[in-house]
């Protein structure tokens, strides 16, 4: 599926084409268009399951809860928002603020359609079972299980993002100084050769001497006196060889050349991130409750705000002691 063709069904090729979605925001291609998309929708299905909501107690709570619930999410996400983005532009990140946006507006999107999806199960038990606390604790549960799905896929974007390097400071080119090789001289090792062989390398009369470098390790070879060639294993680090200060002994699988200064730990913009879905989930709980009502208790008249006592936790505890 391309990722630049226009749809509006965004949550399906969020679903079906997620690796393009990160694709498309590491490149920064058409965020503009794809965050748009993805903020209609969220705002009419999150406006969809608040109707919902609010029929739970009259047909005007249920206009009011579809206006206050998409009006949460996207607050929540403006007060939260630059947070995030500071967080990577401290610890050296290199995401812009509409990757910042892109991201979190995919984790808002996937919410929001998992929410409408359960709106008939909770339509469901509105019709069937009449209880006030009981589809109080039903709805949060949806919303939070809907919430952990959304912010697992916010996880997967950034986790994409680091791969491709944009959550950690951008790392010097690699020089020739950085890494470490054994020197030739330091690999040159004798090697034992039968009696009567001529050693590989030994000069004949009136040459002038030149060393050979023998591998550690590699096969030596001589010829005998009737011309038969015979090869004798070199050890692969010889008693008493010295190296020059500084370089740690070469063992003979060491093929590679060893480098200083790889990265052991992810990021810590990664670290943060779980800081600050922690402070979303917080921010958002408490304008939750600024915001409320969202059901409409039935045993009190119509209002578009309720005054602020207490607080969403305690208000939790207290409906599942009551039930």
């Amino acid at each position: 599926m391309s990722g630049d063709r226009p749809s509006p069904l965004v949550i399906e090729r969020i679903l079906r084409d997620r690796e393009g979605i990160w694709q498309q925001i590491v490149a920064e291609r058409d965020l503009n268009g794809l965050t748009g998309r993805m903020l209609t929708s969220s705002a009419i299905a999150l406006a969809c399951y608040g109707a919902v909501l609010g029929f739970f107690h009259s047909p005007l709570m249920a206009l009011t809860s579809a206006l206050k619930l998409p009006l949460l999410f996207l607050v929540t996400l403006a007060i939260c928002l630059p947070t995030l983005y500071l967080f990577n532009l401290v610890f050296g990140a290199r995401l812009s603020v509409r990757q910042s946006l892109a991201l979190v507006m995919v984790a808002i999107t996937v919410t929001s359609m998992l929410a409408v999806a359960f709106a008939p199960i909770s339509l469901f038990f509105l019709i069937t079972a009449n209880d006030y606390g009981f589809f109080k604790l039903l709805n949060v549960a949806i919303l939070t299980l809907s919430a952990l799905v959304g912010l697992r896929f916010l996880t997967g974007g950034m986790q994409v993002l680091n791969d491709h390097g944009l959550l950690a400071p951008e790392a010097p080119t690699a020089k020739a100084a950085d890494q470490v090789t054994v020197p030739a001289a330091a690999q040159a090792v004798p090697a034992a050769v039968p009696a009567g062989a001529t050693p590989v390398g030994t000069p004949s009369a009136g040459q002038s001497a030149a060393p050979v470098a023998v591998s550690a390790g590699a096969p030596v070879g001589g010829s005998t006196s009737n011309g038969a060639v015979t090869t004798a294993p070199a050890p692969a680090q010889p008693a008493g060889a010295s190296f020059p200060p500084g370089y740690p002994p070469q063992r003979p699988w060491d093929s590679a050349p060893i480098r200083r200064g790889e990265p052991t730990q992810r990021p810590a913009s990664m670290t943060l991130l779980y800081i600050w879905i922690l402070l979303f989930g917080f921010v958002g709980t408490q304008l939750a409750w600024t915001l409320r009502p969202f059901f409409g208790d039935p045993g009190q008249d119509f209002a578009f705000f309720r005054s602020i006592d207490g607080n969403f936790y305690a208000e939790i505890l207290r409906t599942i002691a009551n039930l």
